[in-house]
């Protein structure tokens, strides 16, 4: 599978920033902002939405993992906003094959088997733990977050790209639709399709393809999930139910053989939601 992706303008350089209006997009640079965006996905994940933190979490209102200390932390930045930890208004966590090596596994691997993924030759990049402050929730925001995704895919070549995507609640016949929709429609092909893992499969086929209200469907995604779809992703096999974060995940493959202007033409300029990969 082949799927085009945007080709990154020359001076889009993920370290410097990429800018739109007064928001930026880049790598954490320090501690402090990496700090931040624990503490925006703690805001997101366990205050706004369902998730269910530990004592140690709350006491720190930080959302974290061992994951965290090797990953790389891409950020959506307000430069309006001041320099104490408030400017980090969207986040996603990003980590590639080489280093996932290093400790051993990818996160998406506790709900999914990847292995026709990890066969492939080249990098891989695991895309994980994205959120947008809800103040930001707008297309312009998802549109920088997927364009600094592309511009760090052309950085390293990225050759494809996964993850847990999630849809809100612990009922997999209450989100039926969208589950239904992107089986259907959206399915990786066999030699690119993770599976849930036997002991947390839930069939996504949930209604047949006559029932399903396309535009519907497409409106119950949540914006995170959409945008991805719009970029030309595809789903594994099985959703998964995490309990912890109160959400139905789904694995989305998204493979890049080159960048292609189509991408920008869709994502040129982000709506926020939450990914708990």
């Amino acid at each position: 599978m082949t799927i085009d992706m945007v080709e990154v303008a020359a001076n889009d350089d993920i370290d410097s920033g990429l800018r739109a209006g007064s928001l930026e997009v880049r790598l954490a640079r320090t501690a402090a902002e990496v700090d931040a965006s624990q503490a925006l996905r703690y805001r997101v994940f366990y205050e706004e939405m369902d998730a269910v933190p530990d004592a140690d979490r709350a006491r720190r209102r930080r959302d974290f993992d061992d994951f965290d200390a090797v990953c790389d932390h891409l950020l959506v930045i307000d430069r309006e906003r001041g320099a104490d930890g408030a400017p980090v208004v969207g986040c996603f966590r990003l980590l590639r094959r080489s280093v996932a090596e290093t400790v051993g596994r990818f996160y998406s691997a506790d709900e999914y088997d990847i292995g026709a993924l990890i066969a492939l030759e080249g990098e891989l990049l695991e895309l994980g733990r994205s959120c947008v402050d809800a103040e930001y929730r707008t297309r312009a925001t998802i549109q920088l977050l997927l364009r600094g995704i592309a511009a760090y895919v052309q950085r390293f070549d990225i050759v494809l790209m996964f993850g847990c995507a999630s849809l809100r609640g612990v009922e997999p016949q209450a989100v039926a639709l969208p589950l239904a929709y992107l089986h259907h429609n959206h399915p990786a092909p066999p030699e690119l399709r993770p599976r849930a893992l036997p002991e947390r499969y839930i069939d996504m086929n949930l209604m047949p393809p006559e029932a399903i209200d396309r535009r519907a469907a497409v409106a119950a995604l949540p914006p995170m999930i959409k945008g991805y779809v719009r970029a030309g992703c595809a789903v594994g096999d099985g959703a998964v139910i995490d309990r912890q974060f109160g959400t139905v995940d789904v694995c989305i493959v998204l493979a890049t053989e080159r960048l292609t202007s189509k991408f920008r033409q869709r994502y040129e300029g982000g709506a926020g939601e939450a990914a708990n990969g």
